[in-house]
C-alpha cells in the first residue's frame, strides 16, 4: 500500500494544494444543483476565454488550433473543449464527470396540510439513506417556469438571515426497536410552516404559505412546471482538527468535476483536442436528455468537427474510437468505523492519491467497463513521469460492493476508458468527506492526462 501523501508533501506543495481547495470549497458551496454547476462553470470558462459554440455556429466562422469553446445542454450538462494541433480524427483526450448528486426533489404537487402543519411532499433522487435527511437543516434550490415564459430562480435557506427547512424525526421514546433508523420515502416531507391565514376557510396554514409564494410571483399551479431540489443548507467547511479534509454536500461528483475544469484552463495549444465533459442524471442511470445516454456529447463533437474540417460521419466515428477518456468519478474510502464491507488490500484510502478503478459494476463485474491493460500501462507511465500519487482500487469486497459510472457508456464508442477520481468518506450522505491532498493530486492527474499523446 502506498504511503499517506502528507508524509511526502513539502510545505510549498501543501500550500498549493490548500489554496486550490479554497476555490473548490467555494465552487461546491455555490453549485449545489446541476443548473448552478453549469452556471458557475460557464462563468469560469468565459473569464478564461472560452466562447459559446452556438454563437460560433451562427457566425459561420471556423475553429482554429488553440480555440476554446463550450456548449450547454438544457442548462444541466456542459462540454468545454480546447482545439488541439492534431486532426480530430486522431481522437480526443476526455475527462468526464457528473454534476448531479443524491437529494430530494419537490413533487409536481407538493403542498399539503396535515395536523395544522404545511408540508412539502418530496421524491428522493439517487441512492440515499433516508434517515440521514431527517432532523438536519435543508435548503431549497431551483427554478419555477411560468406559462408566460418567465423564470423565477429560487435559493432559500443558505443565507444566515433566512430560515431553513427540515424533515421531522420520531423521538426514540415512541420509536419501536423494529423501526429504529427506518424512514420510508413517503415520510420525507419537508415542514414549510405552522402559521395560519386567519381569513382562509380551510387549510389555513397552507393558505398562508401560498400567500408567501404569491409575493414571489409563484402560484400553486406553477409548481407543476418547477424544478426545485432540497439540499443540505450551509457551505462546505474544513474538516478535522488538522483541517486536512473537506466536508460538503455534493462532492460525489463535483470533487472530480472541479479539478477537470481547472486543469483544462491550463491548456493553450494541446497536441490533441481536449474535452471536459459534465453531465447530469448519473445517479439515476445516466438517462434522459441531459444524461450521458443522450446524444449531446456526440452531437457537440460533430459540430466541432464541422467547424474544423469537412464533416463526415466516418470522421466522427474515427474521432470517438481514437479517443482516450478518464471517467472522473469518486470511489469509497476505507472507513475504520465500519470496516466489514472493505478489503484493505484493494480499497482506496484517504490521502493516498487519486483512485483508479479498472472496472466498476457489481458482484461478477456486472455492468462494468473493464479497462484494457495496454491503456493502463500507458497511464502508469504518465502518472510516474509526473510524480502523481495514485492508487489502484475497487469499491468494497467482491460480494459487498459495486457501483456504476458513465465509463461503460463512453466505452461503446470503442474508446479506451478507465474510472479515476477522489476517494470519499460518507458517500451519498448529506455531508461527504474528502482529503485535500487527494483533490489536488486529482487535479495534477487530469492536467497531465490532457497533455497525453
Amino acid at each position: 500500500m502506498n504511503k499517506n501523501i502528507y508524509e511526502s508533501y513539502t510545505q510549498e506543495k501543501l500550500k498549493k494544494a490548500y489554496d486550490f481547495c479554497e476555490g473548490y470549497k467555494q465552487y461546491i458551496s455555490n453549485a449545489k444543483t446541476e443548473r448552478e454547476s453549469i452556471a458557475e462553470t460557464v462563468k469560469i470558462a468565459e473569464s478564461n476565454g472560452f466562447k459559446n459554440l452556438k454563437e460560433i455556429l451562427k457566425s459561420g466562422k471556423k475553429l482554429k488550433k488553440g480555440d476554446k469553446v463550450y456548449a450547454i445542454n438544457m442548462d444541466k450538462a456542459l462540454i468545454m473543449a480546447v482545439i488541439g494541433e492534431q486532426d480530430l480524427e486522431n481522437g480526443l483526450n476526455i475527462v468526464g464527470s457528473h454534476i448531479d448528486s443524491p437529494r430530494l426533489d419537490l413533487k409536481a404537487t407538493p403542498l399539503y396540510e396535515d395536523g395544522e402543519i404545511c408540508l412539502l411532499d418530496t421524491h428522493y433522487y439517487g441512492g440515499i439513506k433516508k434517515y440521514q435527511w431527517t432532523a438536519t437543516p435543508l435548503a431549497l434550490h431551483g427554478i419555477v417556469c411560468k406559462k408566460d415564459g418567465s423564470k423565477i430562480r429560487i435559493t432559500y435557506g443558505e443565507n444566515e438571515d433566512e430560515a431553513v427547512l427540515g424533515i421531522s424525526d420520531l423521538l426514540p421514546h415512541l420509536d419501536r426497536e423494529s423501526r429504529k433508523d427506518v424512514v420510508t420515502g413517503e415520510e420525507l416531507n419537508l415542514i414549510a410552516g405552522i402559521m395560519p391565514d386567519k381569513t382562509a376557510k380551510k387549510d389555513k396554514v397552507k393558505a398562508n404559505i401560498l400567500n408567501l409564494l404569491k409575493q414571489k410571483g409563484i402560484e400553486e399551479d406553477d409548481l407543476f412546471s418547477a424544478e426545485i431540489e432540497v439540499v443540505p443548507a450551509g457551505k462546505a467547511r474544513d474538516f478535522g482538527l488538522d483541517r486536512s479534509m473537506i466536508a460538503g454536500y455534493g462532492q460525489d461528483d463535483k470533487v472530480c468535476a472541479y479539478p477537470s475544469i481547472m486543469a483544462l484552463l491550463n491548456l493553450k495549444k494541446p497536441s490533441k483536442t481536449c474535452v471536459c465533459l459534465l453531465v447530469d442524471k448519473e445517479e439515476i442511470g445516466s438517462v434522459g436528455a441531459t444524461g450521458m445516454e443522450s446524444m449531446f456529447f456526440e452531437n457537440t463533437i460533430a459540430d466541432i468537427i464541422s467547424l474544423t474540417t469537412n464533416y463526415s460521419d466516418l470522421k466522427l466515428r474515427h474521432c470517438l474510437a481514437n479517443s482516450k477518456m478518464l471517467s472522473s468519478d469518486v470511489t469509497a474510502a476505507y472507513d475504520p468505523n465500519r470496516p466489514s464491507p472493505f478489503n484493505k488490500n484493494t480499497d482506496a484510502f484517504l490521502a493516498h492519491g487519486i483512485a483508479f478503478c479498472k472496472y466498476t459494476g457489481s458482484r461478477g463485474k456486472s455492468g462494468a467497463s473493464d479497462a484494457n491493460p495496454e491503456y493502463i500501462a500507458r497511464l502508469r507511465q504518465i502518472l510516474d513521469d509526473n510524480k502523481i500519487n495514485y492508487q489502484a482500487t475497487e469499491m468494497g469486497k467482491v460480494e459487498a460492493g459495486g457501483g456504476g459510472t458513465i465509463a461503460y457508456i463512453m466505452a461503446k464508442y470503442d474508446m479506451d476508458v478507465i474510472d479515476a477520481g477522489v476517494p470519499v468518506l460518507s458517500m451519498h450522505a448529506p455531508w461527504e468527506i474528502t482529503a485535500k491532498v487527494d483533490i489536488y493530486e486529482t487535479y495534477l492527474c487530469y492536467d497531465a492526462f490532457y497533455r497525453f499523446i
